[in-house]
């Protein structure tokens, strides 16, 4: 006799419920603070003429930042040759590119008249650090989009031939290449080592050291004129999106086949460890110079920074939290073995960077440029919270519906039959 089949129900996951209920939450909270900002223009903010720049200046150069760490650790695997790390490159693509959407989507909130943004790519004065910035980040964007097409390219091939895809669909998705033979994985890999280094330059020259040298060119602000500072942004970048990677590697990997791979959260532990030792030695010397100099500008910043209304920031997250932490967290030989003790580590540090964002935007405004001036102060209000929360859940968003339908994972050359 027959046995019926029985077709298996789908079973509600109460996790993946609840993420998409929270970053729905998160971009109605966003709606209501754009609302704001759209009504009342930046007097919704608490930016004032003497503190121009704020919380959403910090999360730009954080979120920049992230993608600019995002990608050059994707070079490891695409340039450098180190496999270990191509579970995570192409994750890592997708984080870069929409890191970029989020930072400018912060800026654009930032601008006094948004509507004009479409202007810094118009006209264009040669002598602008901007003007340059901008264009840099367009071609940055491309450069990663074209990178996520080829690193993906395989497994959007196998699935247009799997689902039938005719005509303009398939094409595009193919790009002349109707197969999936060993040369055309040649090829692939061929423009992605391209792409890639091409790419190494723009990320540290251009994108997160060109966004280093708009705070470093402004000499009003004695904390902030400083060659090092294009450096630092470097380096807090590669600490910043090394961190995010091992969060987003984790998260993903905490269920189903093949599971967490223990030996890859500790190599990339161990890069953002090595980074973040890196970046403390450059904020070390920042201050130490800073301190020598004696300017009396830099030394007003210093002290707003280590012992003013924002002490708490840099003594309490920027080197509690984002390092002393951390740093225990890789080092003590319990915690060193546990996966989800790096991860705690990982997220940890990028709450550090983030308060290094801050330190470097805010205090330097709050020292008057001249005597007799106001003194500037500033906290972010609610109404600017509301807007980062809706769009970094709106980012969250993005990068959960793409992983979905794009094929994130490697292909495996086993399970692939050659067509040529």
């Amino acid at each position: 006799m027959a046995v019926p089949s029985v077709s298996p129900s789908v079973s509600p996951n109460p996790g993946k419920t609840l993420w998409y209920g929270l970053l729905g939450a998160g971009i109605l909270l966003g709606l209501y603070g754009t609302i704001q900002r759209g009504l009342h223009g930046l007097a919704a903010t608490y930016l004032t003429s003497t503190t121009p720049w704020g919380a959403w200046v910090a999360f730009y150069i954080y979120f920049v930042g992230m993608s600019a760490g995002a990608f050059l650790l994707s070079t490891l695997n695409s340039v450098f040759g180190f496999k270990q790390f191509e579970k995570v490159a192409w994750d890592a693509l997708l984080v870069a590119i929409l890191s970029m959407a989020v930072a400018m989507t912060f800026i654009l909130f930032d601008l006094g008249h948004w509507e004009r943004f479409w202007h810094a790519l118009v006209y264009w004065n040669w002598t602008s650090i901007l003007g340059w910035e901008i264009r840099f980040y367009v071609l940055y964007v491309l450069l990663l989009m074209a990178e996520l097409y080829f690193s993906l390219r395989r497994d959007l091939v196998r699935r247009s031939q799997e689902k039938g895809f005719r005509g303009a669909l398939a094409g595009f998705l193919t790009l002349g290449y109707r197969d999936l033979s060993p040369r055309s994985a040649g090829r692939d890999a061929a423009w992605l080592k391209i792409l890639g280094i091409l790419g190494i330059p723009i990320a540290i020259f251009g994108v997160h050291g060109g966004t280093g040298a708009l705070f470093g060119v402004v000499k009003a602000r004695a904390y902030w004129n400083t060659a090092i500072f294009p450096v630092v942004f470097v380096i807090s970048a590669l600490v910043s999106g090394t961190a995010l990677l091992t969060i987003i590697y984790a998260l993903r990997h905490r269920q189903g086949k093949p599971g967490i791979d223990p030996a890859l959260v500790r190599n990339l532990s161990g890069l953002m460890i090595a980074f973040l030792l890196v970046d403390l030695g450059l904020q070390f010397f920042e201050i130490l110079i800073g301190l020598y100099s004696l300017e009396e500008a830099e030394l007003a910043t210093l002290k707003v920074m280590t012992g003013g209304p924002f002490a708490w920031t840099y003594w309490g997250v920027q080197l509690g939290l984002g390092a002393v932490v951390p740093l225990f967290l890789y080092f003590y030989p319990v915690t060193a073995r546990s996966v989800w003790a790096q991860v705690i580590a990982a997220a940890l540090v990028d709450v550090g960077i983030l308060a290094v964002r801050f330190n470097i935007v805010v205090p330097a405004l709050i020292p008057p440029l001249l005597p007799g001036l106001p003194a500037g102060y500033y906290v972010p209000n609610l109404a600017e919270w509301l807007v980062a929360t809706g769009i970094i859940s709106l980012g969250a968003l993005l990068y959960t519906l793409l992983i979905g339908w794009l094929p994130m994972e490697p292909v495996d050359e086993r399970s692939v039959v050659s067509h040529e």
